[in-house]
């Protein structure tokens, strides 16, 4: 066990039901991510990266086996427990952003530090300072339906910062965007980790694990490369 690991996995297991039969989506899985890491997990479709990333973003518990979040056994936590420390360490970007359509840039970026209780002004004013950090001061007042799909990806980051988590993890970020959008915000991925921020990135794109200092592959279920 590192002394820098940020989280730890040991022999985790995830299965799901599918009719009488028990389907392993993660087997047996050992891994250590350091703090500060920039890490791409690749693998084919139904190789469990997609059940990796919610094991590691605390949306989902393992059916057994240990997972350590900065020293914090997740396996001994009750959901609310979970929520409030995947709210104060996880920030989320997603393929699709998954912004809310009925609210204003400011709104989506500011949404999760209301849910976890963070004072609204207080919130608003950090929003607007990470808005005009990526260049989207201009559009704070635009929908979601008003924006290209970089400028919904740049929101979606913006989001995934507004309570100053230690790990970002990052779901096909660059799926729906051209190339020299995805390169763009792929720049933005490194700006962020040469501040400190811990990096995980899901993807079937070679090229994009390529830009990565480390590439965690699994297959089965199982890590066959790190």
């Amino acid at each position: 066990m590192k002394k820098n690991a940020l989280i730890i996995l040991q022999d985790v297991r995830k299965t799901y039901p599918v009719g009488s039969e028990q389907v392993r989506a993660l087997d047996g899985v050992d891994l250590e991510i350091d703090r500060g890491e920039f890490a791409s997990i690749v693998g084919p479709s139904g190789s469990g990266k997609s059940t990796m990333l919610h094991v590691l973003g605390l949306l989902d518990t393992p059916t057994s086996g240990k997972l350590l979040l900065d020293g914090v056994d997740i396996m001994r936590l009750s959901q609310k427990q979970l929520s409030l420390l995947r709210g104060k360490k996880i920030g989320f970007i997603f393929q699709m952003f998954n912004l809310v359509p009925s609210l204003t840039v400011l709104e989506n970026v500011t949404l999760p530090a209301i849910i976890y209780e963070q004072d609204e002004k207080v919130a608003t004013e950090k929003a607007k300072g990470i808005l005009r950090r990526i260049g989207m001061e201009e559009r704070m007042w635009h929908y979601p339906n008003q924006l290209s799909g970089g400028q919904r990806q740049r929101v979606a980051i913006a989001r995934s910062l507004i309570n100053d988590p230690d790990i970002i993890l990052a779901d096909e970020p660059t799926g729906n965007l051209d190339s020299k959008t995805g390169h763009e915000v792929l720049q933005m991925f490194h700006g962020l980790h040469k501040e400190g921020k811990t990096i995980l990135i899901v993807t079937h794109d070679t090229n994009i694990a390529k830009i990565t200092h480390r590439t965690i592959r699994i297959v089965d279920g199982k890590i066959v490369k790190t």
